[in-house]
């Protein structure tokens, strides 16, 4: 009779299997939100300057006119805070339409520096537009790509500056609120301003120091997301190994209790059974093995219903087993002596040495060789009835208990079976680190042979094994050995 336990539910695989596509972290969920706001943020300043430093740029020009380096009316009185204003609104439009696609803001970006150059001979505050595009490349982007980007936009502008610059920061910051006294001439006569190495060395240091300044603010960002992220994944990962040992855990639990289930139902039962049928044919001709058969019945009926409250007091959920529950799942029989008594009752011709043999301290291992034990004998009795003959060995072999169960075979049909006798015995044998061999012989019949390593040694004054003989009435009587 196979004992089945319903598979409870894993609590949190529903969790997991929803974080499977896994949902962003807060950190994440909030990235995009803050691109946007400082990006949009960092436009409205460089409007702001690009407003301010356009004034200022105005007032260079004049200043330059008034020492004669452009003539009077020149154009370029329009031309520079025109296109100083308009390098800023579309700079700071590119900056926030961009802001997912930094690279390419940087390359337009650098276009319109060019552009900025050759129709007015000013960067303007592009140089700071960029210094915040290459911060959106930096923290989001590999550092190879930051600094290729970096390197791209120094040489091309540098050598756009060294050809077409006409004001810059040095000439601002020289000439930008010069004003030529009243009644006095030009001190030049010029079209443009002679070129100047130091003052264009001046842009091109600005230009890099405000391009380094926007990577290594960048790269802070990044660094500080990349490690928000680690610590999230980190929790959703030692999340998701909890939730796995819980699983792994609660399914070895499950395998536990239905093995023990299998041996209190399929063992018991099985005997209880054989028993039953005894008592019933034995009735008429043998009162008194009847009454002797249903005595053991009863005692058989009480040891598994004890057994089996143990296995439910264990599931408990408030961990509280009941009166006639320790809590424990060990089997309350544990005397192999009375578990062969009990198989002899239900029929099986069984003979037994060795029981008298000292068992390792080890409960486990004596838990474990009586439920082998008690396995093989209940799968005779299922699966081999009317057998001649069943032999049990137990022996001591220095630091290893052994166990051997034979039968000649059966001379009847025997009933399908669950499929768990023998791979429970080979699992409770290899958690203990011991082995079963369990297979059919050459003339007929199945060996069950257990080996289970112990701690101590074996006595070394052994007692001498002695054989309990199969009782005569076990075969006297046909209704005793009848079988399920």
């Amino acid at each position: 009779m196979p004992a089945t336990i319903p598979a409870a539910p894993l609590l949190g695989a529903g969790h997991a299997a929803a974080r499977a596509e896994r949902s962003p972290s807060p950190g994440r969920r909030r990235g995009g939100h803050h691109s946007w706001l400082v990006q949009t943020v960092l436009a409205l300043v460089v409007l702001l300057v690009g407003a301010a430093t356009a004034v200022y740029a105005h007032s260079t020009v004049q200043g330059i006119v008034a020492l004669g380096m452009f003539p009077e009316g020149t154009d370029r009185l329009q031309t520079v805070p025109t296109v100083w204003l308009a390098g800023a609104a579309v700079g700071a439009v590119l900056l926030v339409a961009l802001r997912t696609r930094p690279v390419l803001a940087v390359g337009i970006l650098t276009a319109l520096a060019l552009a900025s150059l050759v129709t007015a001979g000013i960067f303007g505050v592009l140089g700071l537009c960029l210094a915040v595009a290459l911060y959106s490349v930096a923290s989001t982007r590999t550092a190879l790509v930051t600094w290729s980007a970096v390197v791209a936009v120094v040489v091309v502008l540098t050598t756009a500056a060294w050809r077409w610059q006409v004001i810059g920061v040095g000439e601002m910051f020289v000439w930008g609120t010069f004003q030529r006294p009243a009644g006095t001439e030009p001190f030049h006569q010029l079209i443009q301003p002679e070129f100047s190495s130091g003052r264009r060395s001046a842009t091109v240091a600005l230009l890099v120091v405000l391009l380094l300044l926007g990577v290594a603010a960048g790269a802070s960002s990044r660094a500080r997301r990349l490690k928000l992220e680690a610590e999230a994944d980190h929790r959703e990962a030692a999340a998701r190994d909890r939730e796995a040992s819980a699983a792994l855990g609660r399914a070895s639990e499950r395998a536990r209790i239905a093995r023990e289930m299998h041996d209190i139902v399929a063992h018991s039962v099985s005997v209880m059974i054989a028993l039953s049928d005894g008592a019933s044919a034995a009735l008429d001709r043998a009162p008194d093995r009847s009454r002797e058969a249903l005595g053991e019945l009863s005692a058989t009926g009480r040891t598994a219903l004890t057994d089996m409250q143990r296995v439910l007091g264990a599931l408990d959920p408030d961990g509280e087993p009941g009166p006639s529950a320790s809590g424990s799942t060990e089997p309350t029989e544990t005397d192999l002596q009375t578990i062969v008594e009990r198989f002899r009752a239900a029929g099986l011709p069984v003979t037994a040495t060795g029981l008298d043999v000292d068992l390792p301290a080890s409960t486990s291992v004596r838990l474990a060789l009586v439920r082998i034990v008690t396995e093989a004998l209940t799968n005779v009795l299922r699966h081999a009835p009317g057998t001649t003959l069943v032999s049990v060995d137990v022996r001591r072999t220095g630091r290893t208990v052994e166990a051997e169960v034979v039968d000649t075979g059966g001379t009847q049909a025997g009933d399908g079976g669950s499929g768990r006798g023998v791979p429970g015995m080979r699992d409770r044998a290899a958690l203990l680190g011991g082995s079963v061999e369990a297979g059919p012989l050459v003339g007929g019949g199945w060996r069950v042979h257990v080996v289970l390593p112990c701690d101590e040694l074996a006595p070394r004054t052994s007692t001498s094994t002695t054989g309990v003989a199969t009782s005569s009435a076990t075969t006297d009587d046909d209704a005793t050995q009848e079988t399920p």
